[in-house]
């Protein structure tokens, strides 16, 4: 009997070990839940900054760009709600921008004084500081896509010109001819900034409609798209935020000219231990500021409110440099802002549980 007794005893002493790693495999899961609460989500998006102001404002048109901001909103919100990363939410309202001729990017993007529109884009995970870009892109449907597989599926980080288009194509991304993006009203746009700098007029590309008759209305004052850019930053549930960056560039661009927007740091940026940027003004104060990085900078190494950085950035740094535009910012911890020197901006953000804010003009919360 003792001998039974002391081969229980020893066998328990062995099996004590296996029973200890069965039961924290068991748990690790639930521990690791607890560990890692889960966030609130919350998203900032804009549609572009300018000469936006309620004189030269048409009741309808305000009304149909509150439309476009609010259904972009509601789409991105639906993506988080369901546990979506923040990434898939910033793509997925981008494209719905690109696909609408109301905003300065895709279908709707201006044209270079060639004649031609060049599309620059660019998305950051904040998580992985894993970034992607691509410039001057003239057949991709949504540049905003084509960003996100140079960052998934490329070493590169920035793209440009017909490289990048191609890499589009390889990667079975939607292409289209370069008379996709032709709207009436962007070509006249064009002819008339041309006219005004004395510069000669193309001829009307290939594949785009015959000329109207009469000239097409301006549903927006001249310069209420001088900054024209989308973007998004966005917090999901796992805590983790990103940034998204489209545009169609400046009217009567020349010489291959790059703004911002696809270039990292400048317009658009996004880190875990700080923040997520995306930016719209005129480009080249922006690269030399580089504007999305700054207001990073302050959350991250001088613990500013995420609201006190964007200001002292944009109504600081870029005020006092004679720039002009704004960004919209997000952190980890869902403090949200917008910040612009400007008489508008095209806005709205909406976190979980909150109701949506969607804004036009510098007055409004």
């Amino acid at each position: 009997a003792s001998a039974t007794i002391l081969k229980v005893e020893v066998d328990s002493v062995r099996l004590f070990p296996s029973v200890i790693c069965l039961a924290f495999l068991l748990l690790a899961p639930f521990a690791a839940t607890a560990q890692q609460p889960a966030h609130h989500w919350a998203i900032v998006l804009h549609g572009g900054a300018g000469v936006i102001e309620r004189a030269s404002m048409k009741p309808e048109t305000e009304a149909a760009y509150r439309k476009a901001l609010s259904e972009a909103l509601a789409a991105g919100a639906a993506v988080l709600d369901r546990g979506g990363s923040s990434l898939d939410a910033i793509e997925t309202i981008i494209r719905r921008f690109e696909d609408d001729p109301l905003f300065n990017a895709g279908k709707g993007a201006v044209f270079t004084a060639e004649g031609r529109n060049e599309l620059d884009a660019a998305i950051m995970d904040g998580a992985t500081l894993e970034a992607g870009a691509v410039s001057g892109v003239t057949r991709t449907k949504h540049p905003i896509s084509l960003a996100r597989a140079v960052m998934e599926k490329s070493p590169h980080v920035m793209l440009e010109g017909p490289g990048a288009d191609a890499f589009a194509a390889k990667e079975g991304l939607e292409m289209v001819p370069s008379s996709y993006f032709f709207t009436e009203r962007r070509w006249q746009s064009l002819v008339r900034e041309l006219k005004k700098e004395g510069l000669p007029i193309p001829p009307r590309p290939a594949g785009a409609p015959p000329a109207p008759a009469t000239p097409v209305a301006q549903i927006d004052a001249p310069d209420a798209h001088k900054f024209g850019t989308v973007g998004v930053v966005a917090l999901d549930k796992a805590g983790n935020i990103a940034a998204g960056t489209s545009t169609g560039g400046l009217t009567a661009k020349q010489w291959g000219r790059v703004g911002d927007s696809p270039i990292i740091g400048a317009g658009t940026y996004a880190s875990n231990k700080s923040c997520a940027v995306s930016g719209t003004g005129t480009g080249e104060y922006f690269i030399r500021l580089g504007v999305a990085r700054e207001v990073c900078n302050l959350v991250q190494f001088k613990g500013m409110p995420l609201q006190k950085a964007a200001d002292e950035v944009i109504h600081g740094e870029l005020t006092a440099l004679h720039g002009d535009g704004g960004v919209i910012a997000i952190t980890p911890d869902g403090q949200m802002a917008w910040s612009f020197n400007t008489s508008g901006m095209y806005r709205a953000r909406q976190a979980e549980g909150g109701k949506p804010v969607v804004a036009v003009y510098d007055d409004e919360p």
